[in-house]
């Protein structure tokens, strides 16, 4: 089932979904690396990483819901995408909720914004996974005339 937001022929959403789930993810590691360090540097590029994921995932999110919306209700596809969808929000919830405990210091980020940041991740990491079933099991996001040897795509988003 092709995306229903393509740009150039491509899903939108997987492409923008990258962003977030990479910049969510590294502010995780900067955390982690401040745990280890106790540099405040790394306590503000984890900070800033999240901020920018956010940002990131609120402008990837729409276009997945125009995407899920144009599943056929009633499939296996239409709740596997619910649960993506509706765990990516709490993926959002819980690095909002890092990122505003991170406020009064953000050089010495309290324990609840590293519990926030870590449930997160772990988290996006299983919603990355259904939002994977989705592409390769379920072929969401797939042009109809995918593969191996089909011709290329032209900047209209047709086949050249």
């Amino acid at each position: 089932m092709e995306a229903k937001a393509k740009l150039f022929g491509h899903s939108i959403h997987q492409m923008l979904i990258v962003f977030p789930l990479g910049l969510l993810g590294m502010g995780v590691v900067f955390d982690i690396v401040f745990l280890s360090v106790h540099d405040p540097l790394f306590a503000a590029v984890a900070y800033w990483m999240m901020v920018a994921g956010l940002a990131g995932g609120l402008l990837a999110a729409p276009f997945g819901l125009i995407d899920w919306l144009g599943i056929p209700a009633g499939t296996r596809a239409k709740r596997v995408g619910a649960a993506h969808g509706i765990g990516n929000v709490v993926v959002v919830a819980l690095f909002l909720g890092s990122v505003l405990l991170r406020q009064d210091d953000r050089a010495i980020p309290p324990n609840a914004a590293y519990i926030c940041s870590f449930l997160g991740v772990v988290l996006a990491l299983f919603t990355g996974w259904l939002g994977g079933e989705l592409v390769t099991r379920y072929g969401i996001g797939v042009h109809e005339g995918a593969g191996v040897d089909a011709p290329p795509m032209s900047a209209r988003g047709r086949h050249a």
